[in-house]
């Protein structure tokens, strides 16, 4: 049942993003817009191909040529490729992989039970916050906050009476608005350090030594701070205005299961499919309760088992060097311990409270999650293509370099030079999705370039997270985006991108300016960035 659109007036905000949407909405389906810039870059390539376009990435020893989709070489590479341009589309494994957990953790009732357990009680008003918090600080999972958070986040909301939608949206625009800075230290720290240390071995004074917690001190302040605005954002602008628009807070279609033993049922479809009710009341039943204690007990011993198994001294998981920075086999298996944490408590619930009564109900509910997901399966075959072209081509490193030449010949220093950077970055996120990518080619310009006018490579590497990270959310490159978009529609199914865009636009806007703002204090105040890390070069 959708919610009644209030009369009264729309503001001018409201205006404004409902034109956003409606230009973004004139956006072909995802699938035909990605066909579209997948023929683009093909065309492209192949006339910079043909007039044999070069790009010289700092600190690269070979010149790169342009590659042509439409050249011999391109049309072999494409033919050969086709499916491990499909199959190693990256987001793909990640996605399919944890969902196919947290299907069978939201299908057995699992989630709705924890949620209502945890947040039944809790004030009503602290929930964007929290949302806000999870969010920024969920980049310690890395690309699996965008698969895990924005979900949990919708149920939440839900089971506190709030629209679940702003929970759904409000958690991916945390998480991906603030990707760049975390409370703690990061493997993303770990890789952004490697790459700026690479950088800085060829200056002549390469100023103060970076490492992982070089930015610390600015990524603590700007978590704290971007948390706090996203929550206000979630509560105060994003929210009200789904109201306002009367989205609907009930989902169009259901996609769990009935749970025998107990007093109610988990939003879902029953065995014939036919839609059964949501769960209304936070209150437990004993079959509920006695299942999510089971599923903690797992949840905690299966922690433990995986805790000892990574840090014990001779453990496979650590790296040569015997850390996890920047680079480990423990790293690399972030995916499968959230699967873990996730599928084993969802089988043990289901288990006790009578969702899985045999063997054959556990790959029914993987089935279901295969499903729910089949939409990005086809998107991902376009996506992975274009993602795969693009790279090949070489377009996305001509126009990073292009952009960087762009503001070193445009004389800019001092302060202005720092917003200049900031700016390019953004306008560069939009296309190079990938921090570590955009960082190594932008790395390679700037840092010696900032380095002639005396700032710190640290402080530059700081001053990027905020371009690298405020923009992603909203271009349609974004492969996450289209996740995102999938969930959105169990509540619109008419939702388009341009849906997406307009309601995480305020995000991108205030994150950016707030951002900028911490990096201006820290720059007029001469602030550490982080341990021994300032920002001009003695």
């Amino acid at each position: 049942m959708s919610t009644a659109v209030p009369s009264v007036r729309p503001s001018r905000a409201d205006r404004f993003l409902g034109a956003v949407e409606r230009v973004g909405n004139r956006l072909p389906e995802p699938f035909t817009l990605f066909l579209i810039l997948f023929l683009t870059i093909a065309l492209v390539s192949t006339f910079m191909a043909l007039a044999d376009v070069t790009v010289q990435v700092p600190g690269a020893e070979e010149v790169t040529e342009i590659q042509g989709l439409f050249t011999p070489e391109g049309l072999t590479w494409f033919t050969e490729n086709i499916g491990a341009n499909y199959i190693g589309f990256p987001p793909l494994t990640t996605v399919l992989t944890i969902w196919l957990a947290v299907g069978v953790a939201e299908q057995t009732g699992l989630l709705a039970a924890g949620v209502r357990a945890v947040f039944g009680s809790a004030p009503r008003w602290a929930l964007p916050y929290a949302v806000g918090f999870v969010g920024v600080g969920g980049s310690v999972m890395s690309d699996s906050a965008f698969i895990v958070i924005p979900p949990l986040a919708a149920m939440v909301f839900k089971a506190a009476g709030r629209h679940p939608v702003a929970g759904l949206l409000g958690g991916f625009a945390a998480a991906g608005a603030g990707y760049s800075t975390n409370f703690a230290v990061t493997s993303l720290d770990a890789l952004f350090a490697g790459i700026t240390v690479s950088v800085t071995q060829i200056l002549p004074n390469p100023g103060d030594p970076v490492n992982p917690v070089s930015n610390w001190y600015f990524n603590v302040v700007s978590a704290l701070l971007l948390s706090v605005l996203a929550g206000f954002l979630i509560d105060k602008v994003l929210e009200p205005r789904l109201v306002r628009q009367g989205v609907r807070v009930e989902e169009a279609r259901f996609t769990g299961t009935v749970v025998p033993g107990a007093d109610r049922t988990v939003p879902g479809a029953d065995a014939e499919g036919e839609p059964v009710g949501a769960v209304q009341s936070a209150e437990l039943s004993e079959t509920e309760r006695r299942g999510l204690w089971f599923a903690i007990g797992s949840l905690l011993l299966v922690a433990a088992v995986l805790a000892v198994a990574f840090v014990v001294p001779a453990s496979p998981w650590r790296n040569e060097d015997g850390g996890f920075l920047p680079e480990s086999p423990l790293l690399s298996s972030i995916t499968f311990v959230i699967f873990v944490l996730f599928l084993v408590p969802g089988v043990l619930y289901g288990v006790v409270t009578g969702a899985i009564a045999s063997m054959k109900d556990i790959p029914r509910m993987l089935e279901q999650s295969i499903r729910d997901m089949a939409g990005f399966l086809v998107l991902a075959f376009v996506l992975g293509q274009f993602i795969a072209l693009f790279n090949w081509s070489g377009v996305g490193q001509w126009i990073a370099v292009a952009g960087a030449e762009g503001l070193e010949s445009s004389g800019l220093t001092g302060y202005g030079a720092i917003i200049g950077f900031l700016v390019l970055a953004s306008l560069l996120n939009l296309f190079i999705i990938s921090g570590s990518s955009l960082w190594t080619i932008m790395a390679a310009v700037f840092v010696p370039m900032f380095a002639l006018i005396g700032y710190e490579p640290g402080f530059v590497q700081a001053a990027f997270r905020v371009g690298d990270s405020a923009t992603q959310i909203i271009t349609p490159l974004n492969p996450y985006m289209i996740v995102l978009l999938t969930f959105l529609r169990r509540w619109e199914p008419g939702a388009g991108l341009g849906t997406v865009m307009a309601r995480l636009l305020p995000f991108t806007v205030a994150f950016w300016l707030v951002w900028a703002a911490v990096l201006s204090v820290f720059f007029f105040f001469d602030l550490p960035v982080g341990p021994g890390n300032g920002i001009f070069l003695e």
